[in-house]
């Protein structure tokens, strides 16, 4: 018997595959995850079928009978699934149907390509996928706006070039993150509206030759309109790609984030205490405690960020339509989606159990000559000029710096030498809830702009949530 018989193309060949190739060449193993797509997206090409007049309704309910027996055998048996030499998981299909049903079961290929296949599984796949991912990151949203909540009016210094720069609240740096995570969202919604096409009735390369109702199959499917064009729809991963991208965005921002806490971790800053349930220690050092979760979130940020460029790499010099490279497609967007995923439930949990230490945040915003861009600001609101007002504050923390004070310790005498407009009332624009009051512009960080701001963010993740429900 001639092995290649098993394969969907084998009629064309006399030799078998070369043993190292068949086991090379194979995506069965990665490509099974997309069972369940090539079921649901089988039962409606069945159904498509029976419209085209190419199966009786007979043959049609036997396939979908088989289909259901198929799905049920292949979860309660998984060695089934270890043990099949499918090629892939649509060969797994065909062969798993005929099995089950006979040889109706291979009327399911009627017009049909593994090129459209594919394609129509991974958009079903990318599309469930984008909805994980805004979900988990409605979830991290919440847990922020909680915690911002905690915080209060809780304040800290606010950095740039990783130097102390002015006070914020610690509720306002929370929400920094939480304005990230939104536009991750936003923007894998974006992705959404251009994964909503529909690939199945393209055929292998120029379109299905029976007369298919594609819009009865996009609707049945969920999708809100039909590929245009048959050589793009079977050759076409820029869904994937860009899917790829907006994960490689929010791994990015995973990584900005854990990359502050675990500074903010050490004895050096001391904001906040590592929770033991998402820490580890050392082996020679027994008095770590060592930030795993957030190293392991900021170096999984790697792994995301290349799976979009190796995509890109595979893309790149395709000529049109399907080619073999695109089965390449696949393994790295399965793995960016689990890593993204994985690592949104472990930033999830690690942030509802993290201690911030408030009174060492506030103590920190009141040191360093974080006051004196609020000194400056006053004596603009006496009239100097900013940049004079500027180099005058400037000088005087230098005084203060070799005369071992702060700002607000400085006399009245002391002041006059730098700029004859410090007044009496200087003193009391230093205090630290002046300063964070003087930032009362939207976006700004006085307490009732950080209470709005996250009143507002409230309904933002409400109606982020009321839209999840709605394609639930």
């Amino acid at each position: 018997m001639n092995p290649n018989r098993v394969k969907m193309w084998g009629g064309r060949f006399r030799e078998p595959l070369e043993a190292g190739f068949e086991r090379w060449q194979r995506s069965f193993g990665f490509d099974r995850r997309l069972l369940g797509d090539e079921l649901v997206a089988s039962r409606a090409y069945a159904r498509a079928l029976e419209r085209a007049g190419a199966l009786a309704a007979p043959e049609t309910k036997t396939i979908l009978d088989g289909l259901d027996r198929l799905e049920k055998k292949a979860t309660a048996e998984p060695a089934w699934l270890d043990a099949s030499e499918a090629e892939d998981v649509h060969h797994f299909v065909e062969l798993g149907l005929t099995e089950l049903v006979g040889e109706v079961g291979s009327k399911l290929h009627t017009g049909r390509s593994r090129n459209e296949q594919i394609a129509t599984d991974l958009r079903l796949y990318v599309r469930r996928g984008i909805g994980r991912v805004r979900a988990l990151l409605a979830d991290f949203i919440e847990v922020f706006l909680a915690r911002a909540g905690e915080l209060g009016r809780t304040a800290m210094p606010a950095y740039t070039h990783l130097q102390r720069a002015e006070p914020v609240l610690g509720a306002h740096w929370l929400l920094a993150y939480v304005e990230m995570f939104f536009r991750d969202a936003e923007r894998l919604a974006d992705c959404a509206k251009r994964v909503d096409a529909l690939p199945l009735g393209s055929g292998a390369v120029a379109g299905a030759p029976l007369p298919l109702d594609r819009a009865a199959l996009a609707r049945e499917l969920g999708f809100a309109r039909i590929s245009a064009n048959s050589l793009d729809a079977t050759s076409d991963r820029d869904f994937a790609l860009e899917f790829l991208h907006g994960l490689g965005f929010v791994a990015l921002h995973l990584s900005r984030w854990a990359e502050e806490l675990a500074l903010f971790a050490t004895a050096e800053y001391g904001f906040l205490r590592l929770p033991e349930r998402f820490s580890t220690g050392s082996s020679a050092m027994p008095q770590k405690k060592n930030p795993d979760a957030l190293e392991l979130l900021r170096g999984k940020a790697g792994r995301v960020l290349g799976a979009a460029t190796a995509l890109a790499f595979v893309l790149k010099g395709l000529p049109l339509a399907y080619n073999k490279d695109l089965q390449e497609s696949q393994e790295p967007l399965f793995d960016a989606a689990d890593t993204v995923t994985g690592s949104l439930a472990i930033a999830a949990g690690f942030l509802r159990a993290v201690e911030f230490d408030r009174e060492r945040m506030q103590a920190a915003a009141t040191t360093g000559f974080l006051n004196a861009t609020a000194a400056a600001g006053y004596l603009a609101h006496k009239g100097v000029p900013f940049r004079q007002a500027h180099s005058a504050v400037g000088q005087a923390v230098v005084y203060c710096l070799e005369a071992g004070k702060a700002l607000e310790a400085l006399t009245l005498e002391e002041l006059k030498k730098f700029r004859p407009e410090f007044d009496k009332d200087f003193h009391g624009c230093l205090k630290l809830d002046a300063v964070l009051a003087a930032h009362d512009v939207p976006g700004g960080t006085a307490p009732a702009r950080v209470e709005q701001a996250l009143a507002e963010a409230q309904v933002r993740l409400g109606r982020l949530k009321e839209e999840l429900r709605a394609h639930a």
